[in-house]
């Protein structure tokens, strides 16, 4: 095959390979962010033997805390996503919203 024929047959094919190389480099779509998850915790005991409850990535609204010590109630889930219950029984905690629930750490 001379020169010229060869030019004319490889030059489009190697023109080809070039445009789809951008494709074939392209990073693939990355995951959605996952929703972060709702964590729940109690401050250490205070001098009054008492607890600080606190979450955060909760759905806004209400949500139901419940604990071992007896104590239970209805809380508001704030904008962002978080909570304050100030002054409860020490003890096991969770919180129920919708069908999940989070257990409270500390």
């Amino acid at each position: 095959m001379n020169r010229r024929t060869r030019l004319l047959v490889l030059g489009p094919l190697v023109a080809a390979s070039f445009a789809a190389a951008p494709a074939a480099l392209a990073v693939p779509d990355a995951p959605a962010a996952a929703v972060p998850a709702a964590t729940c915790s109690t401050s250490g005991v205070l001098e009054n033997g008492r607890v600080h409850l606190s979450g955060g990535g909760f759905t806004p609204g209400p949500a139901y805390v419940y604990g071992s010590a007896g104590f239970g109630g209805t809380v508001e889930i704030a904008q962002n996503g978080g909570f304050q219950v100030m002054n409860v029984p020490p003890g096991q905690y969770t919180v129920r919203q919708g069908g999940e629930l989070t257990r409270c750490s500390g």
